[in-house]
């Protein structure tokens, strides 16, 4: 496996995407499991399959494009759109929260963001929980810590971290429609259904004053590269913990269907969170 790996980080885009999408339809046909709930999730969010059948395509080029994002230093071609937001963010000094769901190539956000501001910013902190296979954990961790990247633990220090970057004026990366482990969420409504969502995201707005940008990077088709986009919130991020969970859920949905045909519609959105305690469940000053 960690040759395989290593061989298709050598592979040009094109073929990567080309494979990824072969991939990502035999899942979906083989996989009953993955397909039902691929179905489930798009008809919750109103749409018809043949309104985002892409996506089952776009999730195997998910998998494909990761040797590559995570092995090679020099960047794929993508194009930023609309960077104001986040100099308008930067000027006010307060550090930046970015945040992406699970669309289009969002491996490449934070890197591309790093690329663009972190020498004169800072670094983007992330969090980073290490895969459980040696080869595996060994390969995250190189591509994690990449330049202008900083990952940090799932842990009360790496929040801690996360907290003085943003005090700095830094930036930090959340996936904040990701489960969370129990006791690190709310139940909060996504696409009109009660999901369990992290708090960690809204606690760091809450506690630093930072700014909000969202970014989605999707990508052109025949492996031209990916085009990056940057919004911030509509209104600012509430007081209430639980009025401020279901603010970012809403811009997720609003994100997501900007592009659904490169959302991870497959992703165990509606899952019960697994039982885990952990010191990240609480961001401590």
């Amino acid at each position: 496996m960690p040759s395989l790996f290593h061989l298709f980080s050598l592979l040009p885009l094109w073929l990567l995407h080309g494979v990824g999408a072969a991939l990502g339809w035999l899942v979906f046909l083989v996989s009953g499991t993955y397909r039902r709930r691929f179905l489930q999730n798009v008809h919750q969010a109103g749409y018809r399959f043949a309104d985002v059948r892409a996506a089952v395509g776009h999730a195997g080029r998910m998998v494909a494009e990761l040797p590559r994002m995570w092995l090679r230093f020099e960047p794929p071609a993508c194009e930023m759109v609309r960077p104001d937001p986040v100099e308008q963010a930067w000027a006010r000094g307060r550090g930046i929260v970015f945040l992406t769901p699970h669309l289009g190539c969002f491996e490449l956000s934070v890197q591309a963001a790093a690329r663009r501001w972190s020498a004169e910013r800072g670094p983007i902190t992330i969090l980073y929980r290490p895969a459980r296979q040696a080869w595996l954990a060994q390969v995250m961790e190189t591509a994690r810590n990449r330049p202008g990247v900083q990952a940090v633990p799932t842990a009360l220090s790496g929040v801690r971290q996360m907290i003085k970057a943003l005090r700095r004026g830094e930036a930090v990366g959340l996936l904040p429609d990701q489960v969370p482990p129990d006791g690190q969420g709310l139940w909060s409504p996504f696409f009109g259904r009660d999901a369990y969502t992290m708090t960690l995201a809204a606690r760091l707005v809450q506690q630093t004053g930072a700014s909000v940008i969202i970014a989605r990077c999707e990508r052109k088709s025949w492996g031209r590269g990916y085009t990056l986009y940057f919004e911030e919130l509509p209104l600012p991020l509430s007081d209430s913990l639980e009025t401020a969970v279901l603010q970012l859920n809403q811009a997720m949905e609003q994100t997501i269907r900007q592009c659904p045909s490169q959302y991870l519609w497959g992703y165990a959105r509606y899952k019960k969170p697994r039982a885990e305690q952990s010191a990240a469940a609480q961001v401590a000053p």
